[in-house]
C-alpha cells in the first residue's frame, strides 16, 4: 500500500487541512481577539505546526515514491524562496514566539 493510500493518512491530512484553513480564516480577525483569544489561536497553530512537522517526517522516513515526490517538490517549492524545509519550521516557530511575546506585554 502507498504512503497517500492509507486511510489514516488521507483522515489526517483531511483533518489538517480543514483545520488550517479554519485557522486561516479566522487568523484574518487576529488584531481583533482578546488576549485569551490570541492565546488559544497560538496553541492551535502550534499544535498544526507539530502535526504538519510529524507528517513530513512520516514522508520523508517512508519508501514510497509518491511521498517522496511530494517531498521533493516540497523541498523545491521552499528552495525557489530560499528555504530549506528546516528553516521554514524555525521560521513559523520564531514567528508564533514572537506572537506570544506581544501578548505577555
Amino acid at each position: 500500500m502507498g504512503f497517500f493510500d492509507s486511510e489514516i493518512v488521507q483522515q489526517e491530512a483531511r483533518e489538517f487541512y480543514q483545520e488550517y484553513q479554519e485557522l486561516m480564516r479566522i487568523g484574518s480577525n487576529y488584531g481583533k481577539f482578546d488576549r485569551e483569544g490570541k492565546k488559544l489561536f497560538i496553541e492551535k497553530m502550534e499544535d498544526l505546526l507539530e502535526r504538519q512537522r510529524i507528517m513530513l517526517k512520516r514522508m520523508e522516513l517512508s519508501d514510497d515514491f509518491m511521498a517522496q515526490m511530494a517531498m521533493k517538490q516540497m523541498t523545491e517549492q521552499l528552495n525557489t524562496v530560499g528555504m530549506t524545509p528546516q528553516q521554514m519550521f524555525q521560521q513559523m516557530e520564531k514567528t508564533l514566539e514572537e506572537m506570544k511575546a506581544q501578548i505577555k506585554e
